[in-house]
């Protein structure tokens, strides 16, 4: 192709990002080839400068520079070994024609980064079950988190719930075992958030800084945070079972809203640390004993609707052995909290 080209986004072909948009366009086109095209100018949408990620509208112009006519050599795909496709499918906990639910296993990450290879984004090609494209995430949860994990099997799937959790049209409850008691016992955190970089080469250990609401206007970067949060059971003053509901997205941000108020996570290396004051048995966010040191950090339940049926859906996930095992210690049981302890304030 020598010609540049001015295409409009088709009916259908709306929010969906542009680097994918240009290579179902242009399969011969790789992706570093889109990055390059972004930075130096000479792929623009409606006249302006835009990045690979940015999302496209309907009938918005997209202007191609000339692309090379030959394919890109074919990627190899990983293979996913029967054992992995196996555990995969285990994970399923809702299945229908639109959407797949999975309670994704702590130390499983949502997809891959550095130095992550097996991660769910990539063993999501033993998730088709007859479908002619692997599902799509909707949305992610930390690599040591566990719970419900939501997956599109079509693209209109995929537009539909992503436009549902970006307008709060649906609910996440999380459960954590925290150090401490947090008191009230029912309340709200609205410290913002803003990205701090972490001490390697390639930004490792990167982490979130808590910011008081009357700092968020004078803090670059910082974005506004709001959880809800319920203490559900205690053992004396050592630690709780606590539901939150986050009423916004951003990154780690339960983890770091406990850790704000003095009640980290339970194994959480990150916002837990030695400098964390609580009132568990040994330092950061340990109580010690026979308690797991994993982050007891789980996503317990999920209410959607369904993009297509428009049917409200509630799907649960029962606790990972790490957390069960704790629970079972303090003489807990997962009936012993309501489905949805924030239902009355909603």
């Amino acid at each position: 192709m020598t010609a540049v080209l001015s295409i409009t986004v088709a009916p259908g072909e709306g929010d969906q990002r542009l680097d994918r948009w240009l290579k179902r366009r242009f399969p011969q086109i790789t992706q570093g080839r889109i990055e390059k095209g972004c930075r130096k100018g000479e792929i623009r949408v409606d006249g302006g400068r835009v990045k690979a990620n940015t999302r496209l509208d309907e009938g918005q112009q997209v202007r191609v520079p000339p692309l090379p006519d030959s394919e890109a050599p074919a990627r190899p795909k990983d293979s996913i070994s029967e054992a992995d496709a196996r555990m995969i499918r285990d994970c399923v906990i809702y299945r229908d024609d639109e959407v797949i639910a999975l309670n994704k296993p702590a130390g499983l990450p949502t997809q891959g980064g550095s130095k992550q290879t097996r991660h769910v984004d990539g063993l999501s090609e033993a998730l088709k079950f007859g479908a002619e494209e692997k599902p799509r995430l909707v949305h992610r949860l930390d690599k040591d988190t566990s719970g419900v994990l939501l997956l599109a099997r079509s693209r209109q799937a995929a537009q539909g719930l992503t436009a549902a959790m970006r307008h709060k049209d649906t609910r996440k409850i999380y459960w954590a075992l925290v150090a401490g008691v947090p008191t009230p016992y029912l309340g709200e955190i609205k410290y913002g958030l803003v990205k701090a970089g972490g001490r390697g080469a390639a930004g490792e250990g990167e982490r979130m800084h808590a910011v008081h609401p009357r700092d968020m206007d004078s803090t670059p970067g910082a974005k506004r945070a709001h959880t809800l949060y319920a203490t559900l059971y205690r053992v004396a003053s050592r630690a709780a079972w606590v539901a939150m509901e986050p009423l916004t997205g951003r990154t780690h941000q339960l983890r770091a809203h406990m850790a704000e108020i003095g009640h980290p996570i339970v194994g959480d290396g990150k916002y837990g640390g030695a400098g964390q004051e609580n009132m568990g048995d040994g330092w950061g966010a340990q109580l010690g004993g026979i308690i797991s040191k994993k982050l007891h950090l789980h996503a317990r339940m999920m209410r959607f609707e369904n993009p297509v049926t428009r049917q409200t859906i509630t799907v649960t996930a029962p606790l990972p052995d790490h957390m069960a095992q704790s629970w079972d210690t303090f003489g807990w049981t997962e009936d012993l909290a309501a489905e949805d302890p924030f239902e009355e304030l909603m």
